[in-house]
């Protein structure tokens, strides 16, 4: 399926602007980077960035080819903005925490289970994961449910090639992604705000969606810990706590999946949980956000779109009452 640009007027990207972080945080630095890359084999590179990850959890380079399909125009947020205003409940409930208190969080060794309804139940090491399927990098705008947004250039590939090869038997509907809950490594596991462990979920044919990534790393380098380290999935057309991060588990369901917010608040966080600009917050409107690291206490907000913008998506849900079914 081919990625259209955006009928809402946000362009969809140039490759030449997806960059490492340290190209994106120096103009000087993006143009000697254009001369070099445009030649640069993306073979090697990823290669080189998948030798330097299997070989030690400090090696910070994670390249992927540019996906022209799944760019933005938009200017990225910065990689400080990115990593140190986050929401990772397991780490604290501030926006500051995660990116304090995540230094406990090991992502080496690392595996993920496969499990439920599929013909093909299996246990992959993060080396195996990596080698799944050609690293792409793609810059998605994320919205959070609180009313702020991001753009980020995220390295992965489609979560369909993960969903293809454990085959999914005739039962399944849906997908749910189980993260770790290690008291040991987690201090924000004593809150009493949600069930541990963190689960999320979606249906059989949001997961296999294009747009919807597995993702090992963002600005050209692994994940930090904050950000969901060392396997995560970006789900750019929901809100952003759909996005469930430091995955362990996977399975596949016949019925839809309890997942976290929804049990904690269900009048609040419905399942699907789509950017949606008419649907808002019990507490507070939806219809418009605030760019993280862009707007001022006091600056105008921008206008949210639906689904985030990614108006691929629509057929998804074609026939539903988005107001029911938010």
């Amino acid at each position: 399926m081919i990625i259209k640009r955006n009928p809402n007027g946000i362009d969809l990207p140039f490759s030449s602007e997806i960059t490492p972080r340290e190209v994106f945080e120096s103009r000087r630095s993006f143009i000697k980077q254009l001369a070099v890359g445009s030649i640069a084999s993306s073979a090697l590179l990823e290669m080189a960035s998948r030798e330097a990850f299997a070989q030690s959890p400090s090696a910070q380079k994670l390249v992927g080819k540019a996906n022209p399909a799944f760019l933005s125009t938009e200017k990225p947020t910065s990689y400080k903005d990115a990593t140190t205003y986050n929401n990772y409940y397991e780490f604290g409930t501030d926006k500051a925490d995660p990116a304090t208190n995540a230094s406990t969080l090991k992502p080496r060794p690392w595996t993920v289970a496969i499990e439920g309804e599929v013909k093909k139940p299996m246990v992959l090491d993060l080396d195996t994961l990596l080698k799944l399927a050609p690293l792409e990098e793609r810059v998605y705008r994320l919205r959070c449910v609180e009313g702020w947004s991001m753009v980020i250039p995220w390295v992965g590939y489609s979560l369909s090639a993960l969903i293809k090869k454990v085959e999914p038997n005739s039962n399944a509907k849906y997908i749910e992604f189980i993260t770790l809950a290690d008291k040991t490594r987690m201090s924000g596991l004593g809150s009493p705000v949600l069930e541990w462990p963190y689960v999320e979920g979606l249906r059989l044919d949001e997961a296999n969606h294009p747009l919807a990534l597995l993702s090992f790393g963002m600005y050209g380098e692994v994940l930090p810990n904050q950000n969901g380290a060392p396997v995560r999935v970006v789900v750019p057309w929901k809100y952003g706590f759909k996005s469930a991060k430091s995955i362990v588990k996977i399975r596949f369901t016949s019925e839809q999946p309890r997942t976290a917010w929804n049990i904690a608040a269900p009048s609040e966080y419905g399942f699907y949980s789509n950017v949606n600009p008419e649907v808002d917050h019990p507490r507070w409107s939806q219809s418009s956000e605030r760019r993280i690291g862009e707007d001022g206490l006091f600056a105008r907000k921008r206008k949210t779109l639906m689904y985030n913008g990614y108006s691929d998506v629509a057929s998804l849900y074609k026939g539903m009452d988005l107001k029911k079914f938010f």
